[in-house]
């Protein structure tokens, strides 16, 4: 701790916090006019655009606060002028106390809502790297749905065109949430994407992508996934499931079969072992691919959606459109949770085959 500490923290600090929220506030309309007008227009409108900046029950007690604040030194400097300035020590130190406070939470707020603003960004960025516009090739469509449990998350999906009338259709979970997991989720993007461009299809792109997490992740993440490739026309779908929750794969005559793992999560073990397995995805089938954050959305008393639940909202709408389908499943989960806020990152992916 040192003196120029504190000169920072009144010079630079303030100063910066000052042009952090007056930035929006447009004060060219009153330089003509004289200062005694134009402070106080000033302030009320630094007042203002810092208020907007905030939340609507938090607008309310910022909005409540300063004026009191604001009252209580002006009634102190009123008293104090007809009274001698004969007061009790106390009340200077209560203002004193609060009005340092307040300084402390307006520098406290600037460093938020710049973090928030960045956050935002990396919002629109991430959602910009993932396919929510509808999907059709041939006789697939696709349709899915991500919802983070903060601005950012660390769920994954992807469609892919190998060439060839093939497809990769790709979901994953990164342990964690917020920016930590958004970050590894872009790297798993990345690798994913690169591998594929370099040719690699399959167990060797698993393997490989694994090895490569596994060494540049932290020893205590993880990253389930779900790779599955397909053709244009429909035919078998071969897939890995690395540790992910089992697919639901809803067959046209109202079948409903899980696609189990087929080895462990990605980044745990550098010479995980990785097999691909084949199914029919013939005419009429659906694919639906989730993350834990469906069946683990919790309504007020704590109890989960759960596998069964979900099992039975995607069995009882298997004759719904794609679109109807996913959004049906997602009201069921947010009817279910009652409002309660979602403790990790939901994303919901559905693959048709066509008639």
């Amino acid at each position: 701790m040192t003196g120029r500490g504190f000169r920072e923290l009144v010079e630079t600090d303030a100063q910066e916090t000052l042009r952090f929220f007056a930035r929006q506030v447009k004060t060219e309309d009153l330089e003509q006019q004289p200062w005694y007008q134009r402070w106080p227009i000033a302030a009320f409108r630094l007042f203002e655009a810092t208020a907007y900046r905030l939340s609507p029950p938090r607008r309310i007690l910022f909005a409540v606060a300063v004026p009191l604040l604001f009252l209580a030194w002006l009634q102190y400097f009123v008293h104090g002028m007809a009274r001698g300035w004969s007061f009790e020590p106390g009340s200077l130190l209560m203002l004193g106390c609060s009005s340092l406070l307040f300084l402390l939470l307006v520098l406290e707020l600037r460093d938020k809502l710049t973090l928030k603003g960045d956050l935002e960004i990396a919002r629109q960025i991430q959602f910009g790297l993932l396919p929510f516009e509808p999907f059709s090739q041939g006789r697939l469509g696709a349709r899915a749905s991500m919802r983070p449990a903060n601005t950012v998350g660390g769920d994954y999906f992807d469609i892919i065109d190998l060439g060839g009338n093939e497809t990769a259709i790709v979901v994953g979970d990164v342990a964690g949430k917020g920016m930590p997991a958004a970050l590894l989720m872009a790297l798993l993007q990345g690798s994913l994407r690169t591998l594929l461009t370099a040719g690699l299809r399959g167990v060797p792109l698993i393997t490989r992508l694994n090895e490569h997490l596994f060494a540049n992740i932290p020893a205590n993440r993880l990253i389930t996934l779900f790779y599955a490739e397909v053709g244009a026309g429909g035919g078998p779908l071969r897939y890995i499931n690395a540790g992910h929750n089992p697919p639901l794969l809803m067959r046209a005559d109202g079948a409903c079969e899980a696609l189990g793992a087929t080895g462990v999560a990605l980044g745990i073990l550098g010479d995980a072992v990785y097999e691909m397995l084949e199914t029919p995805f013939g005419s009429g089938d659906r694919l639906v691919m989730y993350t834990d954050g469906i069946t683990e959305a919790a309504n007020p008393t704590d109890e989960e959606f759960g596998d069964d639940r979900l099992r039975a909202s995607v069995t009882a709408r298997r004759a719904a459109s794609t679109a109807d389908f996913v959004d049906g499943i997602l009201a069921d989960v947010h009817g279910f949770c009652a409002g309660v806020r979602p403790r990790d990152d939901q994303t919901l992916l559905v693959l048709d085959s066509g008639d």
